[in-house]
């Protein structure tokens, strides 16, 4: 996809590189809140504006409205599709799954471009536990569904082995995706009723839709605003401002200083100097 093509600035990735680590110690600081008697959630609750707080779910439930009404003719399309599939989940031998290398059974053949690892496709799915039970799926409702909620986007990111177990697919099948746990969520996190639980899926891969998929990613940016400043009185957003002034701030001193020197020098002189001051710059 093109956004993969572009260079992140210096700004960008150190945006990018705190709210990674913010999400990385969410479950510590929930666990060390509890250990502490919740003194610490109380504090954060002060310090939360809660008509902020219902401007950010309103975002939040307005741009999911929009993604869910714009994937509406998606839902009428391929709800009959995949609950053919449900029969497809049943009980199966979790050690045996994770003593396996990944495995991929194509249960229609697509008549789409293959997938690859820069393929952009949208994708409804069912995963189920070893015991049958489903853990998480497209469908409104697993036992009686009447509709599909919005599709997956999977260039968010998933797991290595939906990620791996797609390949060579093509757009418009569906595939069943036996993932051993360490392709999976290995111990990092409970699911299945325990860690390194095996998982299995179905996958129906479907056509990418560039207006769809950029609503997904709006709701999903405003979900995560709201829950940060919900939990943890952060709104990512004016942080990201506030990195974005601050690194526009130095680009100016930088842009000065290049001035100042190319003033006592030729014109091809000051000109690479600019250009590598703005390589610099996009790294």
């Amino acid at each position: 996809m093109d956004e993969k093509l572009t260079k992140t600035s210096l700004k960008q990735r150190l945006f990018i590189g705190f709210i990674a680590f913010l999400m990385l110690g969410s479950f510590a600081a929930v666990y060390i809140g509890i250990a502490v008697g919740g003194d610490g959630n109380d504090q954060q609750k002060a310090d939360v504006d809660q008509n902020k707080v219902s401007e950010l779910l309103k975002d939040y439930s307005d741009k999911k409205a929009a993604a869910d009404e714009a994937a509406k003719p998606l839902s009428d399309k391929y709800l009959s599709e995949l609950s053919e599939y449900r029969s497809e989940v049943k009980g199966y031998n979790a050690a045996s799954v994770n003593d396996s290398d990944l495995t991929t059974t194509d249960l229609k053949k697509g008549d789409g471009s293959s997938i690859g690892d820069d393929t952009q496709y949208l994708a409804y799915y069912i995963g189920w536990c070893a015991d049958e039970s489903v853990f998480d799926s497209s469908f409104d409702d697993i036992e009686n569904p009447t509709a599909l909620k919005t599709p997956l986007d999977p260039s968010a990111g998933l797991i290595e082995g939906w990620t791996s177990g797609v390949k060579g697919m093509k757009i418009g099948g569906v595939r069943e995706l036996a993932i051993p746990s360490n392709l999976a969520y290995g111990d990092s996190q409970e699911i299945c009723g325990g860690k390194n639980s095996p998982l299995k899926f179905v996958v129906l891969a479907i056509p990418y839709d560039k207006k769809i998929a950029g609503l997904i990613s709006e709701a999903n940016s405003a979900y995560m605003r709201y829950m940060y400043y919900t939990s943890y009185g952060i709104d990512i957003n004016e942080m990201g401002q506030e990195a974005e002034s601050s690194d526009d701030s130095a680009s100016e001193d930088t842009s000065s200083d290049t001035s100042e020197d190319a003033s006592s020098e030729d014109t091809g002189t000051t000109q690479t100097k600019r250009k590598a001051s703005d390589v610099l710059m996009g790294l």
